[in-house]
Order: structure tokens, then C-alpha cells, then sequence
């Protein structure tokens, strides 16, 4: 095996060892085996994150078993919980490039990588992470926290929320209440884009088994962190980078296991921006399409009360829900614990069919996302149906609202008719900007019966109800849910996948062709794209 470090000239060699010498590392440790980057996302802001710390450690003892070097650096991250509900939320889909591009610099900057473990548990770190993996391709794996445990159900959380906003619990009962359910440091219970995302990363096979749902603190969640940090010497010797290991079949598994598990609408965002890095293309018709063919088997927080991500854990995890698709699943496709899909789960059980359905029994015959499309979303819109409550058509004037604030202005006023489609727009990636989630809105709306919300912005993991986002176009695109006025009648139709509006003939008239960017941009080609002269300072600026 050939490490980074010594594909160096001598004299480069030489200063780079006493570089690491230098903190204390023996130079000869240095010689001795592959040096293993940990991009660990650890802060003391985020609960998903605070037990990374332990995590790393476990890692590197691991890793140094197996006659590897262990050498780790941070990144940022954005607690989207913290962030909901205000202009902070603008940062948070952004941050997915900042954090990409920073491990970019990283890697590429200090030259010295023979593999990388990847450490991170929530939103937007993950799909960073993601596209770094691929990007990069080095030998990669990676692991989170894991859940928190819960000592209370969902709907008690759920409950007390909806109390508060009535003004029946104090702000000290509130928290109280939920802490009862979020329990202590590790990723929210529920299945949110943070679990989401870590279920699809095993699901890809870019983790072991049984990472994405191992809960935090547990005995199992520390072993397979130090099983992680042996695994990865295995891959640097033989070679095995994220782009010959994960092909077409990888990505196709992960979207049915999102789509069967009425997992986080933010993950096709992900997984779509994941597999362009990748080289490949998941177009939003093989969701439509997967949506007939797979079942939704898992009901879990947000979109059940009784049960959350610990209780999917306990009966039996992402190989048991793998092992019921295992019909529609690609199952030669190899993850990085050397093992195809078949040989993975042959001798897995599913130990509580009340939370894992059989395949024949399911709680839909259809899966839990679809995308519609209609002249009011002509790029499509998302919906995740395993959060709707048996509604399939609605018919509703719009209320129109130009930015997330005017709409909880009017929530908080009461001033919302019974009826209604809420309209937020300017919320896209471009006109947010940022694109933020509009999970404080579809809590706040629970209240009312019979309300529909939709949005050119998107919604978290947590969100349920009959709620409608990413909308494409978005509006600061010229897109026809721009046009929308107060008043316009507008009909969505789950059953035939549609969104429209006939009574505003500019949307009725609306022609829109799919622009498509490639996405290979380097973080030196967008410095390169916006550099200013030396001596103007050789910052980044725009005309």
C-alpha cells in the first residue's frame, strides 16, 4: 500500500513528518501505517453532536488497533431545531456547501489522507458529508450518535406543544414535557432528516449495519464506533473508495427504504444532490413510480404517537426493513462491510411486526413521499403522504404570503379561515435566500382542521399534515407559484399526483423548461468565479 504521505519528494516528506511530530506524535508512528482523517462535527450547540466527542475516541482506538494513524479536525454545524422559526433557518441549507467545501480544503489542502471516517448526526452535516465522500473519494465510512432515548411517547410531546400554543402549560412545563421525550444529548427521536439520513447512509452501505439506528450512549453505538475505525484500515489497504463501491443500485435502495419508511422529504433533496456527486441521476419520476411499487412499512414519529426511531431500532433496524423489501431492493449492491444486500440481511429478523409491517401487510400499499405536478409546480413538489391523514383531494381558495413571517403573524392573529391554502413564497434557495423549513408554521396550523399549506420553502422531518413544499419553480425564479394572489382557487389531488390553479390565466398560461446546472464546481472554482484583485484585497465579491 502506498500512503499520501509518501507519495511526497523527500524533503516535503521530511518537513510534513516534523510537522506531526511536532504535537508529539513519535515519527516513527508516523511511518507505520495509513493516516486516517476524522471529520467529526462535534459542538457543545447541538444535542445531535454532543456525544461525537466519545464517539471520535472510540474511533481512533480502533483505528489504532488496526496499525492506523488517527488524526482529527472539525467542522461546523447547524442544530435545524435551534434554527427553526426565524432568519437563522436561512443558513441552514447553505451551510451543506460551507461544510463540503471546508473538508474540501482540509483534505486537499494538507495532502496527508489515506481515508476518512465521517462523524456527524444531523441535518444538513450528513448530506455535506455525503458529497464530500464522493467528491473526494477516498476510502470513507461513516457513523452518528445515534437517537436519544425518549422516557414519554411522541404524543405526549406532541400534545404539550399544541398546549402551549393554546396557553395552557407554562414555558417551564413546555420544556419540561419535552425533555421527558428528547431525554439527553443525541439525535431527536423522532424521524427527521437527522435519523433520515442516517438510516440512508446505511441503507446506501456506507455505514455497518445497524449504525443509522444504534442509540446514542448505548453500548452497541460505542462498539460499532470502534468496529467503524477498524473497518476503514480494511478499505485504505484494499483500495475500496465511496465511487467503486457505491454505484446506481446503492442510491435506488436507499430511495426505497426512504420511501417505505415515510422518512424526511429533505432526504430527496439530499440523495438527488448526493448522487449528482456521485455521477448519477435519481429523477423525481422514479419516486412517482417507486411510490406504487413500495410499500410503506414503518410508521414511526412524526408520523405515529405511539412509537419513534429507539423503537424501530429495537425491531430490528434498517436490515429488517430490508430484509421485508427485499423483493424490490437491488440486492448485489455492496456496502462497506464487504457484504452484498442478500448476504446482509439472510439471517436478520423482524422482531416486532406492530413497527416493521411485513411486506404483505403494510400500513399503505403505497410508500410514504410523492412528487406532484401541475401548472402551479412544473419542476414538481413534494408530499409526504405518510403524514396525511387519509385526505386525497382538497379544493381551497389560496391565501397568499409573501415570507414566513406574514403567515405566523396571521396564525398567531387567528386571522385563518377554515378552508384556506396558506401560501408562502420567497422561501426557495434563491429567494429565502436559503430555502428555510416551515416546520413552526405546520405546528402552529395543526389547530385548524381543515387547512393546507404550500411553499416554494420545504419542511423538516417533523412536519405532518397536508402540507406541500419545495415547489418548483420557486418564485424568486419567475416560477407561476410567484403569481399567486389571494383568493385564486387552487385543487390538489394526491390520488392523481397534481397541484393547479385554473383562475389566474398567468399561471393557467404559465410554459417552463428545466434549466439544468451541472454540479462539478470545486470550492476554487466558485473563489475563482468571484475574486476580487490583490490588491483589492483578493476577497470575494459580485458586480
Amino acid at each position: 500500500m502506498t500512503r499520501a504521505i509518501d507519495n511526497k519528494p523527500p524533503y516535503l516528506r521530511a518537513l510534513i513528518k516534523m510537522h506531526l511530530a511536532s504535537m508529539g506524535i513519535p515519527v516513527e508512528t508516523i511511518d507505520s501505517g495509513p493516516i486516517i482523517g476524522i471529520v467529526n462535527s462535534w459542538n457543545e450547540i447541538i444535542q445531535g453532536h454532543y456525544p461525537q466527542k466519545e464517539l471520535a475516541e472510540k474511533v481512533k482506538k480502533g483505528i489504532f488497533a488496526a496499525g492506523g494513524i488517527a488524526l482529527e479536525f472539525n467542522t461546523i454545524g447547524i442544530c435545524d431545531g435551534i434554527a427553526q422559526g426565524h432568519e437563522g433557518m436561512k443558513y441552514s441549507l447553505p451551510s451543506r456547501e460551507l461544510i463540503n467545501y471546508s473538508i474540501e480544503a482540509m483534505v486537499y489542502g494538507h495532502g496527508i489522507f489515506d481515508g476518512l471516517v465521517f462523524i456527524g448526526s444531523c441535518d444538513k452535516i450528513i448530506p455535506a458529508f455525503l458529497k464530500s465522500a464522493f467528491r473526494i473519494n477516498l476510502p470513507s465510512i461513516f457513523i452518528g450518535s445515534g437517537p436519544a432515548f425518549s422516557l414519554v411517547k411522541p404524543r405526549m410531546r406532541k400534545e404539550s406543544r399544541q398546549a402551549f400554543l393554546k396557553g395552557e402549560i407554562s414555558e417551564k412545563e413546555l420544556i419540561e414535557k419535552n425533555l421527558a421525550y428528547y431525554g439527553g444529548p443525541g439525535v431527536c427521536p423522532f424521524l427527521g432528516t437527522a435519523n433520515t439520513m442516517n438510516i440512508l447512509i446505511e441503507a446506501l452501505g456506507l455505514s455497518l449495519p445497524y449504525s443509522g439506528t444504534a442509540p446514542s450512549n448505548s453500548w452497541e453505538r460505542l462498539s460499532l464506533a470502534e468496529k467503524t475505525g477498524r473497518r476503514i484500515i480494511e478499505l485504505v489497504k484494499d483500495k475500496v473508495t465511496p465511487l467503486k463501491l457505491i454505484k446506481y443500485g446503492n442510491f435506488y435502495n436507499a430511495l426505497i427504504v426512504l420511501l417505505a419508511t415515510g422518512g424526511s422529504l429533505n432526504a430527496i433533496m439530499h440523495l438527488i444532490d448526493a448522487a449528482s456527486a456521485a455521477g448519477y441521476e435519481i429523477p423525481l419520476s422514479l419516486v412517482n413510480e417507486l411510490n406504487e411499487k413500495v410499500p410503506l412499512l414503518v410508521k414511526i414519529d412524526p408520523n405515529d404517537d405511539e412509537k419513534n426511531i429507539v423503537d424501530l431500532h429495537c425491531a430490528g433496524g434498517i436490515p429488517a426493513v430490508m430484509k421485508e423489501l427485499i423483493r424490490v431492493l437491488k440486492t448485489e449492491a455492496v456496502g462497506v462491510d464487504g457484504l452484498t444486500v442478500k448476504e446482509k440481511v439472510a439471517s436478520v429478523n423482524n422482531i416486532k411486526k406492530d413497527v416493521i409491517r411485513d411486506y404483505e401487510n403494510p400500513y399503505d400499499s403505497n410508500s410514504g413521499i410523492v412528487v406532484l405536478f401541475g401548472n402551479l409546480a412544473p419542476g414538481g413538489a413534494l408530499l409526504k403522504t405518510a403524514g396525511v391523514d387519509k385526505t386525497l383531494y382538497f379544493q381551497g381558495k389560496a391565501r397568499v404570503f409573501n415570507k414566513e413571517e406574514e403567515c405566523r403573524e396571521a396564525l398567531e392573529n387567528n386571522d385563518i379561515k377554515e378552508g384556506e391554502i396558506l401560501v408562502i413564497k420567497n422561501e426557495g434557495p434563491i429567494g429565502g435566500p436559503g430555502m428555510r423549513e416551515m416546520h413552526r408554521i405546520t405546528e402552529m396550523i395543526k389547530r385548524y382542521k381543515n387547512v393546507a399549506l404550500i411553499t416554494d420553502g420545504r419542511f423538516s422531518g417533523a412536519s405532518t399534515g397536508l402540507v406541500i413544499g419545495y415547489i418548483t419553480p420557486e418564485a424568486a425564479a419567475g416560477g407561476p407559484i410567484g403569481y399567486l394572489e389571494s383568493g385564486d382557487e387552487i385543487i390538489i389531488n394526491i390520488k392523481e399526483k397534481s397541484i393547479n390553479c385554473f383562475t389566474n390565466q398567468k399561471i393557467a398560461n404559465y410554459n417552463w423548461k428545466f434549466n439544468k446546472k451541472k454540479n462539478n464546481l470545486s470550492w476554487l472554482d466558485i473563489y475563482r468565479m468571484f475574486a476580487s484583485s490583490a490588491l483589492q484585497g483578493g476577497g470575494m465579491f459580485y458586480e
